[in-house]
């Protein structure tokens, strides 16, 4: 497994990250036993940094998390986030970026992970009525104790960014990103560059749209939100699935899969691009991992910027529910 440094805060992490969500909610029932399994495959492969969230499961993954970690702490990159607050078994959220928030989510997250320190806190979303200074201010402060090691944040826009790093250096800025959300190259990117700031891209695989498996959501285990998705609308899914056969080609010619091509192509965009594709079953994981090995040329990263370009997919990234809080 190739490594990658986390921005400015010098920690060195693998190359391809493992988003924790769906173990907890989502994407159907979950299974703790083969989540535990396959997360401890996942460090075999070389895999250090693990994503989660307080509001993934309503805390059931960070106690998850724990639970893995436990006797190996020194090996793994705890991820996690602070910021959306939700109701067990609903969607609807409200947001809260207070620094008296921050602080109390962060000892909560610390008690649910069996840690006395988290190596990269997120803002998982921002309240516009709270300003990005107080809110750094509030992070910059567990840095200063000891809590958290460095911070982040998601889904904020470029002037956003740019006003954090002014206050204390920004580790991560977590956004989805894909060849199928590619909103990111508008102007994101390159200020993460300037600022030394690690891009974290989640939802690499455009939530399983882009391995080419999903081409209907009838077969969805209830709950999935995938059923609800914009994207996944019938008409929406049936204009998009016509873009793979470019990666179909492509995942031929290479001898792989079209999840590993789109990986591919992520990690190409540049060495402080960290992808952080989510799973709970082994074998993904393992084909996932793979993709690190795959070497796309010139003409394949162009016929995939061409097809993929920005406005050639339908539908939006989020409901009108989940569109909340994003690029604040």
């Amino acid at each position: 497994m190739k490594t990658r440094i986390l921005g400015n805060s010098n920690i060195e992490v693998s190359a391809l990250g493992l988003g924790c969500m769906g173990m907890s909610e989502f994407y159907g029932e979950s299974d703790d036993g083969e989540s535990l399994a396959t997360l401890e495959r996942a460090l075999e492969l070389g895999v250090t940094m693990y994503d989660s969230a307080d509001t993934y499961g309503i805390g059931h993954n960070e106690e998850l998390l724990g639970r893995f970690v436990a006797g190996k702490r020194d090996r793994v990159v705890i991820a996690t986030k602070c910021g959306i607050i939700r109701e067990k078994g609903k969607y609807e959220r409200r947001i809260d970026s207070s620094p008296a928030y921050i602080r109390s989510a962060c000892e909560a997250s610390l008690k649910r992970l069996g840690t006395d320190v988290i190596d990269l806190y997120y803002l998982h979303r921002l309240n516009p009525d709270v300003a990005i200074e107080e809110s750094v201010g509030a992070l910059a402060d567990l840095i200063a104790e000891g809590k958290i090691k460095s911070y982040g944040l998601c889904e904020v826009s470029a002037k956003t960014l740019k006003k954090a790093q002014a206050v204390h250096d920004v580790a991560a800025l977590q956004t989805e990103y894909s060849l199928w959300s590619r909103e990111p190259e508008d102007e994101i990117l390159s200020v993460c560059s300037e600022q030394n700031t690690a891009f974290v891209a989640y939802s690499p695989l455009g939530r399983g749209f882009l391995t080419g498996k999903l081409t209907d959501t009838k077969d969805l285990s209830e709950g999935d939100f995938r059923i609800a998705n914009p994207r996944f609308e019938k008409e929406n899914l049936a204009r998009n699935s016509q873009l793979l056969d470019a990666v179909k080609d492509i995942a031929s010619a290479h001898h792989c899969t079209l999840g590993q091509v789109s990986l591919a192509w992520l990690l190409s965009q540049g060495p402080n691009i960290i992808p952080i594709p989510g799973t709970r079953r082994k074998k993904y994981l393992q084909e996932n991992v793979e993709s690190t090995q795959v070497k796309l040329t010139d003409k394949n990263l162009a016929t995939l910027d061409k097809v993929f370009k920005q406005g050639a997919v339908s539908g939006d990234r989020y409901t009108a529910e989940g569109m909340k809080g994003l690029n604040v």
